[in-house]
């Protein structure tokens, strides 16, 4: 069974930084295409962040990314990243990451098999 564990929230000031971390067992992350969705306070868990596909030869970033967040992966370590840039008090959400068992990618989460359970992002002003 392929379960997902993400790390790396905090709370951080406005301007700040952080990496979000997935770690993915139970099956070979090179199969998998790769997404974070996050779900803001009081929203539903729909919206998408980024995606790299499983060649790894291609990312998606949501508009709202403006360039600030760069997603990544090491399939030898079965890890995929977020790094998170200028981050402002809006980007304050729970993170998910989730897994697209052909993967591909989709701004959707229905396409996506696996989840995690969420890391916690809050950004203060």
């Amino acid at each position: 069974q392929v379960e997902v564990v993400e790390s790396g929230g905090g709370l951080v000031q406005a301007g700040g930084s952080l990496r979000l971390s997935c770690a993915v067992s139970g099956g070979p992350l090179i199969d998998y295409g790769a997404a974070w969705f996050r779900q803001s306070p009081g929203k539903e868990r729909d919206e998408f962040v980024a995606a790299v596909e499983s060649a790894a030869d291609s990312t998606k970033y949501a508009n709202f990314v403006e360039g600030r967040f760069t997603i990544s992966r090491d399939d030898a370590k079965n890890a995929v990243f977020l790094q998170m840039n200028s981050l402002k008090p809006e980007d304050t959400a729970v993170y998910y990451c989730a897994l697209d068992s052909r993967g591909g990618w989709s701004p959707l989460q229905d396409r996506y098999d696996y989840w995690g359970q969420g890391t916690l992002v809050a950004v203060s002003s």
